[in-house]
């Protein structure tokens, strides 16, 4: 039901390659409104306010990673504090660091790796020892 924008088609010849696709007019109950997209698919929604896209970004089992692109930084990270989402890019389209803890929220993961104290604390077990001398 959505509309494409560009991309779309698979290229021709061999491999397994899908080219970036923009979607628009995506009915907020098609799957990919709901469930994570592991390609080059952006698809693109109206909203009227904070409140309603950040209920739609919500909207979902899943909290990978989301994506925010606004010319007023304040209200970025506004709406990024309220989006639950384990790695959140703001006006930037790379979001990876190998200094930065890297997991989702949610169904998209839970705990970190990477990123010093975040992902080596997912390799450590807590011990503790009461002792009386």
């Amino acid at each position: 039901g959505a509309k494409v924008l560009c991309g779309g088609a698979i290229a021709e010849g061999r491999g397994f390659f899908y080219p970036p696709t923009v979607l628009s007019e995506v009915p907020a109950d098609a799957a990919m409104a709901h469930e994570e997209i592991f390609g080059p698919v952006a698809p693109v929604s109206r909203f009227e306010d904070e409140a309603e896209v950040i209920a739609k970004a919500n909207d979902t089992e899943y909290g990978l990673a989301a994506y925010i692109y606004t010319r007023d930084l304040a209200k970025g990270m506004r709406v990024a504090s309220k989006i639950e989402s384990g790695m959140i890019a703001l006006n930037r389209g790379l979001m990876s660091d190998p200094a930065a803890p890297f997991g989702g929220v949610k169904q998209s993961g839970l705990g970190r790796e990477g990123g010093q104290k975040h992902g080596i604390a997912e390799f450590m077990e807590a011990k503790y020892i009461a002792v009386t001398m």
